[in-house]
């Protein structure tokens, strides 16, 4: 059961496993679902997917599998203005009862094929050639009891026997625009959990076996919470440059408070000196020396550093280098401190890749983390989080 499905979630290239597929197969036993398309993709999207940037190949193969979606590119030889929305027929419930169907798929198919070999141009509520908003067996936005739907956003009137979704499928982009939630998925992947604290949750398995034991007599059993026991150091260089990636950032900071429950932040510009601080406005009057930082959290703290790692090379090669104070140590100093004492570290880098070459500065602080630089993007990102696993 199902077998054909599973091969075909392989060959749209899903990591789909034998052991998702047996899970599928026993919530059906157990009818979860029953009747619904609707309720079976999601549950076996559900079961057998193992990463959101697959669901796009998993969309391609249940509507190949299910939805008798073809391959999209025969849709691709048809304009896009044939099948652009414009008018609409209203039929009244008289007029759908006399329409009648071509007889079989093996005729839809073979005038579908006549047709695309003879159009010239675009129809709009006809009832023989591609078009919309008509009664024609193909196209978009119209109705007919037996018909090729085709690039049509969504279903109508639920009649067409065979489906061309002239759409583009685009996987999720790894190198593309971060946000909030996308930053939350890749940050899942560093998450190590424990239990700590109170014992509030109900711990169901062993009350379960302490009751058996009691003959029966409810013996309530708790628990502590699981939490994300992964401890997060964050350093964020404000300011300068840094304004065009303020976005980026707080998209960061937002996903990591949400993941981390130990997730410690601290701001510094341009690079790490002596000084960091927690609240802009005392940027200058409240720093916390970066010494302290160093002897207040263990060196099993995760660190993220955030920065364009855009200055003058002399800010981190030599002292007095800094543009806003006197450092009596270059920041290479304070920065080897930092690796020293916390050996998972790496350094996010919101620039774009491609400009990093032109910046000799940004060259010296991948010399300094050990290639541990990586941008900020979701493949940066992941790549970051590997290190720091």
């Amino acid at each position: 059961m199902l077998v054909g499905f599973f091969e075909c979630l392989r060959k749209h290239g899903l990591k789909t496993s034998i052991t998702e597929l047996l899970d599928l197969l026993a919530a059906l036993d157990q009818d979860v679902v029953f009747a619904s398309v609707e309720d079976f993709y999601t549950l076996s999207r559900l079961t057998l997917v193992k990463d959101e940037s697959q669901y796009d190949k998993f969309d391609r193969a249940f509507a190949e599998y299910f939805e008798g979606v073809a391959e999209v590119d025969i849709a691709s030889a048809i304009p896009e203005d044939w099948l652009k929305r414009t008018m609409q027929r209203q039929l009244s419930d008289e007029d759908k009862q006399k329409l009648q169907g071509l007889g079989s798929l093996e005729e839809l198919m073979r005038q579908f094929k006549e047709r695309l070999a003879e159009q010239q141009k675009r129809h709009a509520g006809g009832n023989k050639w591609i078009g919309t908003g008509g009664t024609s067996p193909f196209g978009a936005y119209g109705y007919n009891p037996e018909g090729i739907r085709i690039g049509q956003e969504g279903s109508n009137a639920r009649q067409a026997v065979k489906v061309w979704d002239k759409r583009e499928f685009k996987d999720l982009d790894e190198d593309t625009e971060i946000n909030n939630r996308t930053i939350k998925l890749a940050l899942r992947k560093l998450r190590r959990f424990a239990r700590t604290g109170a014992a509030t949750e109900l711990d169901l398995d062993s009350t379960i076996k302490a009751t058996s034991r009691q003959a029966g007599l409810l013996d309530l059993q708790w628990q502590s919470e699981r939490h994300n026991a992964v401890k997060v150091l964050l350093f964020f260089d404000v300011g300068g440059s840094m304004d065009d990636y303020i976005y980026e950032c707080e998209q960061l900071f937002s996903a990591a408070r949400s993941e981390f429950k130990h997730l410690e932040f601290f701001y510094f510009h341009n690079c790490l000196y002596e000084g960091v601080w927690r609240e802009n406005k005392r940027r200058f009057n409240g720093q916390i020396p970066l010494q302290d930082v160093l002897h207040t959290y263990g060196s099993d703290y995760k660190v993220l550093i955030v920065g364009d790692a855009t200055m003058g090379p002399y800010e981190i090669t030599h002292p007095g280098g800094s543009v806003e104070h006197w450092n009596e140590e270059p920041g290479q100093v304070w920065l080897d401190r930092v690796l020293q004492h916390f050996p998972k570290a790496v350094w996010l880098n919101p620039q774009p890749q491609e400009r990093w070459p032109y910046y000799y500065s940004i060259q010296l602080i991948q010399q300094i983390m050990q290639g541990r630089m990586q941008p900020l993007t979701l493949e940066g990102l992941s790549s970051a989080i590997n290190e720091l696993a």
